[in-house]
């Protein structure tokens, strides 16, 4: 697969004030970058083949899949969605995590938690309960130390189409989730300097 490129009179100009976000797309020369894997068939057509996966650079140089560690936290029992954030300017990965409300208080049960839903969500434990359980999935499966999210903060509502965290077809929407929980991604990154 290569890179898709698309470049002539009808391709847009860049982002209206947002040189950094044009800079993403295109290139020097004037080249759009789809985003898209593509492959040129025999008969000269160009076939898509897959999306660019959602990938990013730690302040270290080390690249991230963030979808790749979602699929394995998934997996934890309470659960139920999870966004990765990390960026270039910092040395690890905070997420967010959406627990899933059927099984989520039966769990902090378990683990000898109590309280009502929203008590749940202000034990500071009870979300290091979860970071723990996500850690020991992500060593299970391999994931290097830097791929690890270092700290989650808990939200009480699923992301959906409806409040525009998630894509028609129901994936992150990655910029999206982004900009929402800014506050709270910020806010995990400074905790963990101290």
């Amino acid at each position: 697969g290569m890179d898709v490129c698309v470049r002539g009179p009808c391709v847009f100009k860049g982002y209206l004030n947002d040189p950094e976000k044009t800079a993403e797309a295109l290139d020097k020369d004037g080249w759009l970058h789809t985003g898209d894997i593509g492959k040129w068939l025999p008969n000269g057509t160009l076939k898509i083949i897959d999306r660019k996966k959602h990938i990013f650079k730690l302040a270290q140089g080390e690249y991230i899949a963030p979808e790749k560690i979602e699929n394995i936290y998934l997996r934890s029992e309470p659960v139920a969605q999870i966004f990765v954030h990390g960026d270039s300017l910092q040395a690890c990965l905070v997420a967010i995590v959406v627990p899933d409300f059927e099984v989520f208080p039966e769990w902090a049960k378990k683990k000898g938690f109590e309280g009502s839903v929203a008590e749940l969500y202000k034990q500071k434990e009870l979300k290091n309960a979860i970071l723990e359980d996500l850690s020991k999935l992500g060593k299970g499966a391999g994931l290097k130390s830097f791929e690890q999210v270092k700290d989650i903060a808990l939200h009480p509502e699923l992301f959906s189409i409806e409040n525009g965290l998630l894509t028609p077809t129901l994936k992150a929407k990655r910029d999206a989730l982004r900009n929402f929980f800014r506050e709270q991604i910020d806010e995990l990154y400074s905790n963990l300097k101290i």
